[in-house]
């Protein structure tokens, strides 16, 4: 698929989400800053968050855990994310300042579809927590954008489910991401083998992996198993008050992240086995040829003893030896020279 005249497909380098979310805290100028940092650090995309708290949740919605530790403790979730909300000014302004960086943002109900179709996002992500919640997918499968769909949280039958639901509405622009929906997961949870089995299962799909971990490696993993879109929450300081800044990179560390997918995909190569130029240098040095294991006189018959193998590899191959037994040696040949069959008959 094509994103801003990006290709994302199997043969293309991974595509990069840098995953702002709600780590601007409210803050339009700290936002503007975090697409910066995106920017220098070679990020493909920028990610925010569109919802609004009145809509989203209760005044009496608990806090997750990781909600709870960035914040204080007598705020409700609905405060939190009060004060976390951005405004369609805001989101228009953060827009034209990504300028030359995709920019796009979760929805998290019809309404926050609605808004970002006014602005005119290139394509959307649905949270993992919204996977079933079919009317917003089928809104913004609609609009004809490719869909990221996260499937934290998610059995095999919600996600066929919510797959088909995109497809429904003619949109088979999908981008499926595995996820495990805690900030951070245990190791032991992330289960990076499920890229494998959704490459398998949704065979024209883009599969990707959103990135939770505290590390770098959950991401190469998933990378050297097939995921063709990264997603990453970053901050510029995880010492920022707010929910998720504990769980995500610093700039220097995603950038890193960043660099060391590139050599990856590098190594990964294509599958097919070739021998590169550097390795045929090699291949001449440290093969065996067929060698005189002895001195050989002029019109001998060639017999097996007289035959060994050693570098360099220049010579005939060691499964050459049975059509040189027998053959008569036409010049003296000296020991441990390499044989060839311009010195025999």
């Amino acid at each position: 698929m094509e994103i801003n005249n990006k290709t994302i497909s199997e043969n293309s380098p991974c595509f990069i989400i840098a995953e702002v979310g709600v780590n601007h805290n409210g803050d339009l100028e700290l936002a503007k800053k975090m697409i910066d940092q995106a920017k220098e650090i070679g990020a493909n995309a920028v990610k925010f968050q569109t919802f609004s708290a009145e809509d989203l949740v209760t005044p009496s919605a608990p806090k997750s855990v990781h909600q709870a530790r960035g914040s204080e403790e007598h705020e409700s979730q609905y405060d939190l994310l009060k004060r976390l909300e951005l405004n369609k000014e805001e989101f228009k302004q953060l827009m034209e300042y990504a300028n030359d960086i995709i920019f796009f943002s979760t929805p998290y109900d019809i309404k926050s579809v609605d808004l970002l179709e006014e602005l005119n996002v290139p394509l959307y992500k649905i949270a993992s927590a919204d996977i079933v919640d079919l009317p917003l997918l089928k809104r913004a499968a609609q609009t004809g954008k490719p869909v990221i769909l996260s499937a934290g949280m998610a059995e095999i039958e919600e996600i066929k489910e919510a797959v088909e639901v995109i497809k429904k509405q003619g949109n088979n622009q999908i981008i499926l991401l595995h996820c495990v929906s805690n900030y951070p997961p245990l190791d032991e949870n992330i289960n990076l083998k499920v890229i494998k089995t959704f490459k398998n299962m949704f065979p024209d799909l883009i599969i990707g992996y959103s990135d939770h971990t505290l590390g770098k490696t959950a991401a190469l993993g998933a990378v050297s198993f097939g995921a063709k879109v990264i997603e990453r929450h970053f901050t510029l300081d995880k010492n920022l008050a707010g929910p998720d800044h504990k769980s995500s990179l610093e700039p220097n560390e995603l950038k890193e992240m960043i660099n060391n997918i590139r050599v990856l995909e590098k190594q990964l190569g294509t599958g097919q086995k070739i021998v590169p130029e550097e390795e045929l240098e090699m291949k001449k040095i440290f093969r065996k040829s067929i060698i005189a294991n002895q001195d050989i006189l002029k019109d001998t018959v060639i017999t097996e003893d007289m035959l060994a193998l050693g570098r360099p590899g220049t010579g005939l191959k060691a499964n050459q030896v049975n059509n040189l037994i027998g053959k008569k040696a036409k010049q003296d040949i000296k020991k441990k020279t390499l044989i060839n069959f311009d010195i025999i008959i």
